[in-house]
């Protein structure tokens, strides 16, 4: 059947209805079976595919027909449809999974999307607050009338993913006291945070003073709630605190403290990075803070860095204005 496929459709043979193609169904049932993929990634899957099936059909042209030169035409079709280079590439990996697949099946001699690769869209800067602006929230102490006990846990909260660079769930998964079990701690003796980040990777980071001021006074205040011995972040009915718990706490807390823009956890491990980076310029020692297996991605912080130059340079140096007009609040030397 499936070389009866194959030469019905190198001899250009009208295509069934995109949703019916025996092919797709078939890779579509090894994806989920065999390889056992999400649910949601086999639908994403079933749509870039509809995709592929319905550009066949507009060209001509036979699934296992499809040559280099038809896959950059609709590269180009996406691209100057106005679809992201990031939104492309996803497609274009699902394309390119396909069509592996087609090749062990003996279905197609070469793969058309092999070599192919998306245009290049230029990544957006990490969201990153200016230091005024985190002290201004990891000094705000709460509004006036709310638990303190809340308060205490959120402040100590902000303070070390402002303080450490934490991700979300590297916090989350805090406990109390070091264990086998445990996915991370706070050794208040050494002054240090020991966690799991990506890659099953642990690191550990220091933790400063403020931190720790924040750190005592929340587990002070914890006893009052505890029911999860273990998690260190508990909620009021004393369940371990969810990533998406945390975020609408930090959101509300943002706009409490009088920023303009509302904060979430991410936000602040940017604001850790970049204000590190600006006070030393040491960018292998932010790579070993953030737990960066790759140096190329703690590079995205000197963008920021530079962008921080920048702004002292325009206000600040004499020649850094066009013909001679200054920015409101420069005096001549």
């Amino acid at each position: 059947m499936a070389g009866q496929d194959a030469s019905a459709s190198a001899a250009g043979a009208a295509l069934p209805a995109p949703d019916n193609d025996p092919l797709v169904e078939r890779y579509l049932e090894h994806v989920r079976v065999e390889k056992r993929l999400a649910q949601r990634t086999v639908e994403l899957y079933a749509l870039d595919l509809a995709k592929l099936q319905t550009n066949c059909r507009q060209a001509g042209v036979a699934l296992t027909a499809v040559q280099n030169l038809h896959m950059r035409r609709w590269v180009a079709q996406m691209h100057g449809g106005g679809r992201s280079g990031r939104g492309i590439a996803l497609i274009l990996s699902g394309w390119r999974g396909f069509y592996t697949w087609l090749g062990r099946e003996g279905l197609v001699a070469s793969n058309p999307v092999q070599d192919l690769r998306a245009p290049k869209t230029a990544k957006p800067l990490p969201k990153a607050l200016s230091v005024d602006e985190a002290v201004q929230l990891a000094a705000f102490q709460g509004a006036d009338g709310d638990d303190p006990a809340l308060q205490a846990r959120d402040h100590c909260i902000t303070e070390l993913l402002y303080g450490c660079g934490l991700r979300i769930g590297e916090l989350t998964g805090l406990d109390v006291v070091a264990s086998s079990q445990a996915s991370g701690w706070i050794d208040l003796q050494a002054a240090e945070a020991h966690v799991l980040g990506k890659g099953s990777k642990r690191r550990s980071v220091p933790v400063g003073s403020k931190a720790l001021e924040a750190l005592q006074a929340w587990l002070e205040a914890r006893s009052a709630w505890a029911k999860d011995d273990a998690a260190l972040f508990i909620s009021q009915r004393g369940r371990r605190l969810t990533p998406q718990h945390i975020r609408v706490r930090l959101k509300q807390r943002s706009l409490q403290a009088g920023l303009a823009t509302p904060v979430h956890p991410h936000m602040l491990r940017h604001s850790f990075a970049s204000h590190v980076l600006q006070s030393s310029g040491d960018l292998r020692a932010v790579q070993e803070l953030l737990g960066h297996a790759n140096i190329t991605t703690t590079q995205v912080y000197t963008r920021l860095d530079f962008q921080h130059l920048a702004k002292v340079y325009d206000a600040a140096h004499p020649r850094a204005t066009v013909a001679g007009v200054k920015p409101a609040g420069k005096t001549k030397d």
